[in-house]
């Protein structure tokens, strides 16, 4: 009986056992993949013939542990130049995918919008991108993890990207080991960023230059470095200093600026200072400025925007962007685009003080997303199997960790900025320079803002002479705008050659 009982004990054991080992058992790890094509362009009349290559890199950890699957498109020339000029390319979000840039003006092919109106539904179509670098750069277009093909892998999770500081780190171990891989340590490195890609921007060029990647230069697209700027915080005024010159621009541009010069660049310089030498006075005074000083700043305001004084007064002089897309076109029932303020759209709703939607968003995206994911499938020749995420937003888990070291002040959170990574950056490299691009009717990264970081860096003028600012009579995403797309090819030209000269 007891040899009996012994038994069974022994049998059910073995069962449990085999179910444990079933439950353990993984599925097996994705492995990187990459899809070769040939590709060309026409630049200047010159075709560049092109090696092409999207998918995934394996990326490891500083221990050599295998954390992503890291996704990527990169072109390289054929029978290239020594030492050719290599450009890797993100945009921001933070959690969106490079297809913007890649498809706008980096890719040998973009897409055909009809700026600054609404698209039709498809078919869309893709030309060959006159406006390219191609012929002077190979370039590496970055999907972060949670965008495009990349995905956390072994015992990584979202939440080990999905952060500044995680971000900074994530990004620069792609690109060292990329330039590793494909044999480019020695060639001329630069690194170009879209809205929160110039904020990651700032920490990866200095995260690559403590590990000893010196870059050649940074590109800055549409750029923001200090997110007071952007957020319209309680009692905090800056905000509203840096947005008003792209609200008088936009004012500019939909004729609701009486007598408005026909220059733009002389208009917006005349409203800098007034903003420096009235605005910023005056808002500082708070409650403490008189009804008499109050009136003053409110009619200039009106002279500036063609919104009235009355209304400027009962906003005690400050208007957030989402009440000034709203009350621009308010009597026609228009709202004017965050992302390009030249683009109208539908307000749904007049009587609200804040917008619903950015018409330039609403506008573009259709032609963008799918002509792209024809493209990549297609030309590309990327299965379709694998699944390209244009962002991470909708991914299990997704939130961003806006904690960044050196931010914080006597253990509290201070404001979220990687200006002092680009200074120190600059300070330990004096030969790196940054080209910041802007954009005049940009209202989500606006270029005052910019301005205002960059007159604050704690440099010596010497160090500030090798930031170069360029401007363009369009939106954050410049480049939907053809004049101002052959303008950004040709500054970013420049800017290289320039850079490679000894």
């Amino acid at each position: 009986m007891k040899i009996r009982f012994l038994l069974l004990f022994v049998f059910f054991e073995s069962i449990a056992f085999a179910q444990d080992k079933k439950d353990t058992v993984t599925s097996p790890q994705p492995i990187a993949q990459v899809f070769e094509s040939k590709q060309s362009v026409t630049i200047d009349g010159k075709v560049i013939s092109l090696n092409a290559k999207a998918g995934t890199m394996e990326l490891r950890d500083e221990n050599n542990k295998p954390i992503a699957l890291f996704g990527f498109t990169a072109y390289f020339k054929e029978n290239p130049e020594k030492n050719r000029p290599i450009v890797f390319a993100y945009n921001g979000g933070p959690g969106s995918s490079s297809y913007w840039l890649h498809m706008g003006i980096m890719g040998p092919k973009r897409i055909v919008v009809d700026d600054p109106n609404y698209n039709q539904a498809a078919p869309y179509e893709l030309v060959n991108n006159e406006f390219s670098i191609l012929d002077v750069a190979d370039v590496v277009m970055m999907d972060p993890v949670g965008t495009g093909l990349s995905i956390p892998i072994g015992e990584a999770s979202g939440k080990d990207f999905w952060g500044v500081d995680q971000d900074i780190r994530s990004v620069s171990l792609f690109i060292m080991q990329f330039l590793k891989t494909h044999n480019r340590l020695n060639s001329p490195k630069y690194i170009l960023g879209e809205s929160y890609g110039t904020f990651r921007n700032a920490g990866v060029m200095s995260y690559l230059l403590a590990n000893g990647y010196a870059l050649n230069g940074v590109i800055m697209v549409s750029a923001v470095f200090d997110l007071r700027s952007l957020f319209f915080a309680p009692n905090e005024d800056i905000s509203y200093i840096a947005y008003l010159p792209t609200m008088a621009a936009t004012s500019w541009y939909h004729d609701k600026v009486a007598n408005k010069s026909s220059d733009l660049p002389s208009f917006v310089q005349q409203v800098r200072e007034f903003t420096e030498n009235e605005y910023a006075p005056a808002l500082f005074k708070g409650n403490r400025i008189t009804d008499v000083e109050k009136s003053a700043v409110a009619d200039k305001l009106q002279r500036f925007t063609g919104i009235s004084a009355d209304l400027w007064k009962r906003a005690d002089l400050k208007m957030k962007a989402g009440e000034y897309f709203q009350e621009l076109l308010r009597g026609t029932g228009e709202t004017v685009g965050r992302l390009d303020s030249r683009y109208k759209g539908i307000n749904i709703d007049p009587l609200s003080m804040d917008s619903f939607t950015d018409p330039q968003s609403d506008a573009i995206s259709p032609a963008y997303t799918m002509g792209f994911l024809d493209y990549f499938h297609g030309s590309l020749k990327v299965s379709k199997e694998l699944h390209y995420a244009t962002s991470a937003y909708s991914k299990e888990g997704f939130k961003w960790d806006w904690k960044h070291q050196g931010n914080s002040f006597w253990g509290a959170d201070a404001a979220v900025t990687t200006l002092p990574d680009m200074a120190d950056a600059m300070s330990k490299d004096p030969n790196v320079k940054v080209l910041i691009m802007n954009g005049y009717y940009d209202l989500a990264t606006v270029f005052y803002g910019v301005e205002y970081s960059i007159s604050h860096l704690d440099l010596p003028k010497s160090a500030v002479d090798r930031v170069i600012m360029t401007y363009y009579e369009a939106g954050h995403m410049m480049y939907t705008h053809l004049p101002s797309a052959k303008l950004f090819r040709e500054d970013l030209k420049k800017f290289i050659e320039d850079t490679l000269r000894k």
